[in-house]
């Protein structure tokens, strides 16, 4: 049975079967030439053929046919010009066969007739256009939403394995492989409406050449998943990853300050969850610590994260080791802040006055007074490793700024 019915307006001037037939020859040719689906046109043909004899435009009803018509070709993913171009190819080549079967009187009727048929093609575009921009946003929004529901789940550990299986196979997610998280933080939070994601997404699977890639918004971050696929070695996959993502987010919001941090690889669902852990374990410590690396690797970080979760033994280190700074005038910090810079360049007095923009002396000055102070020498290679320790160790309390529970306190 033909997808088409007979024209009303041409019924006088032709069979019902010849009209059928003629309209279901133009859409199949249609439908070739541009490479559409031959049903996206029922009922359009009709009502350009009833618009070129009868000269009446489109009803609602028919134009509600091709507003649906709009809505399913968007669903079924068929790009937009391909379907204005199915549109357009099936009304010209109802307009050239038009003379052959309906014969035109004169000019008058030919271009009353042709006026009619260009604003019958007008709106039924105009609605078609529209149906399918309105449906693509809400495909868009509802894929977003089904997203950001999967990576939420992924980071949380959901225990419904094969649930999460089967939700993650539409996005090409294979989880028997092994993934990363990768995390990003921008020094001035992240706005609504930020294209950033988009951005990173598009930027990440040209990279890698994988499609399993998501990338999604949690809490102020960017949050990437992708395979445990480095693009130089798998020992520095995160960090080689993590610099990748952040001279890409350097260049798309050029004066904006990020910090990135990426977590291990681990196959499986829970491995997901565990890499997002250390990725957002990492930030923290890295922000704490006022790192000035902007890139932060899980691997690195290793040893600040067996220090805070002993929080006891760290607490009595520092109340031990560098209590006694407390009693320097200007307080603890000053010393704190020599020791950093000390440590942090290898031991060198010089480069550490450098950083902190004073003089050798007063460096050499208040390292005298730490040894002074607490027993410690910073020189001595025995006890510099209990004082950094405790210096990195009161970075992540964040002490002195902020006090610390007494040994007893922090053991209960």
């Amino acid at each position: 049975m033909s997808d088409f019915g007979g024209l009303p307006g041409l019924s006088d001037s032709a069979p019902s079967n010849a009209d059928e037939a003629w309209l279901t020859a133009i859409a199949q040719a249609a439908a070739g030439d541009s490479q559409a689906p031959l049903e996206l046109l029922v009922e359009y043909l009709t009502l350009l053929a009833d618009a070129a004899i009868s000269g009446r435009r489109p009803r609602e009803h028919e134009l509600a046919i091709v507003r649906e018509l709009g809505r399913r070709a968007a669903e079924q993913g068929i790009p937009a010009g391909r379907v204005v171009d199915l549109y357009l190819s099936a009304a010209w080549r109802m307009w050239r066969d038009l003379p052959d079967v309906v014969p035109y009187r004169d000019r008058d009727t030919v271009r009353a007739s042709a006026q009619a048929v260009l604003r019958a093609v007008g709106e039924a575009i105009a609605v078609l256009v529209d149906s399918y921009q309105v449906a693509t946003k809400d495909l868009i929004r509802q894929e977003e939403s089904l997203r950001r529901e999967l990576v939420d789940d992924l980071l949380r550990g959901d225990p419904d394995v094969s649930r999460m299986v089967e939700r993650a196979e539409p996005f090409g997610l294979d989880l028997g492989r092994p993934h990363l998280v990768v995390l990003a933080s921008p020094a001035d939070g992240l706005p609504d409406g930020d294209t950033t994601a988009g951005m990173l997404e598009r930027f990440i699977l040209d990279q890698f050449g994988d499609r399993e890639v998501l990338v999604a918004t949690k809490e102020g971050l960017l949050v990437m998943l992708l395979p445990a696929t480095a693009p130089k070695s798998a020992r520095n996959a995160g960090k080689d990853v993590g610099e990748l993502v952040h001279n890409a987010l350097i260049r798309h919001r050029a004066g904006r300050s990020w910090r990135v941090a990426a977590g291990r690889a681990y196959p499986g669902s829970y491995g997901i969850a565990r890499s997002y852990e250390e990725a957002r374990e990492a930030l923290m410590l890295a922000e704490r610590l006022q790192l000035e690396t902007p890139v932060v690797d899980a691997r690195d970080m290793l040893v600040y994260r067996v220090l805070i979760r002993d929080q006891a033994a760290i607490v009595d280190l520092i109340q031990a080791v560098l209590g006694p700074l407390t009693k320097a005038r200007g307080g603890a910090e000053p010393l704190l802040q020599t020791l950093e810079a000390y440590f942090a360049t290898g031991e060198v007095a010089t480069e550490a006055a450098r950083r902190l923009n004073m003089s050798v002396r007063t460096v050499t000055y208040r390292l005298d007074k730490v040894k002074t102070l607490t027993g410690h020498d910073p020189g001595d290679p025995a006890q510099r490793f209990t004082l950094h320790i405790a210096v990195l160790g009161a970075r992540l309390l964040e002490w002195p700024a902020r006090d610390i529970p007494s040994g007893t306190e922090a053991h209960a």
